[in-house]
């Protein structure tokens, strides 16, 4: 049975307060703390293991393997450490839990960066194979994805126009339509965004090093230079650790924003400079020119998510 939020929280020895919140695994999806303000006067939200709930006697209580005294040990809740499930996705949470969203917390994650070794014997089988097969299979593959052999497309797109950006250091999102053919399927017209931010000199100098930043087609000439003077940067409107679409989001220590990917919880500011989360690299800034009138053109490229360098794939 699962308690209800508001629900009375007793100890041992008397009643300590009520429940205010959840905070949940985003791995597991179970709950591994309650939060619980107390009802002395002092209105401290305490965090308390999943553990320490020794019976839920119904809906409207819960009842504390520990004492008062040693409830007033529990940690008190430092709510900047969390985010909602407003923010995050979490596959199939509700099939778990039954609160509002805004209540469920979510804690920033740490997570390993590394991946975990295969075996070397599973390794070496694997190369084999492929070693024995890539002749037989080469032609057939190089025909079906011929249309993957064409050059990267350095062609400029108009996004829109930089007079919506009101604000210096605010991440702003723009969308268009861009024609995508896989192998031999017919052309579709699909949705990307790209997210532009009107820069300080300071967010230019973190951004670009005081040097313009250079662009490079596959045969390595040049295709275009970004100005490290210009107040306008784009971004890629994907995420460098597996390419999921980010927001702009306003929490309590960033008042005026950062970027929040709802995937892993990757955190950027304004800069592109990675904060917090798994991701391996900064934004990925993007060919941009502004013209006269304040009209936006980007080259739009894609690089290859999960890695610490750029590889171009589009």
């Amino acid at each position: 049975m699962q308690p209800k939020l508001t629900a009375k929280t007793r100890c041992t020895d008397g009643e300590v307060g009520t429940v205010s919140k959840v905070i949940v695994d985003p791995l597991s999806r179970e709950i591994s703390h309650v939060v619980v303000r107390e009802s002395n006067g002092q209105g401290a939200d305490r965090r308390v293991p999943i553990s320490q709930v020794q019976a839920v006697p119904n809906e409207e209580e819960i009842v504390l393997g520990c004492s008062s005294e040693a409830f007033g040990q529990f940690p008190v809740l430092d709510r900047d450490a969390y985010v909602t499930i407003h923010d995050v996705e979490i596959a199939h949470l509700e099939d778990h839990l039954h609160v509002e969203p805004g209540e469920i917390l979510v804690p920033y994650p740490r997570l390993e960066r590394g991946v975990p070794r295969r075996r070397f014997f599973t390794n070496m089988t694997h190369a084999i194979g492929t070693l024995i097969a890539l002749p037989l299979v080469f032609p057939v593959l190089k025909y079906l994805m011929k249309p993957m052999y064409k050059p990267f497309d350095n062609s400029w797109f108009s996004i829109g126009n930089v007079r919506k950006i009101k604000k210096e250091n605010i991440g702003y999102q723009f969308k268009f339509q861009k024609g995508f053919q896989e192998a031999f399927m017919p052309e579709q017209q699909i949705e990307k965004n790209i997210w532009v931010v009107k820069a300080t000199p300071e967010v230019q100098k973190t951004v670009y090093g005081g040097k313009d930043k250079k662009f490079y087609d596959h045969k390595g000439n040049l295709i275009w230079m970004n100005k490290a003077t210009s107040p306008y940067i784009g971004y890629s409107g994907k995420c460098p650790h597996l390419g999921c679409g980010y927001k702009w989001r306003r929490t309590k220590n960033f008042p005026d924003g950062v970027f929040l990917c709802p995937c892993h919880l990757s955190i950027y500011d304004e800069a592109g400079k990675v904060l917090d989360g798994p991701a391996p690299r900064p934004l990925d800034v993007l060919p941009m020119q502004v013209n006269a009138a304040g009209e936006v053109q980007v080259i739009d490229i894609e690089y290859k998510a999960g890695v610490r360098n750029q590889v171009r794939l589009l």
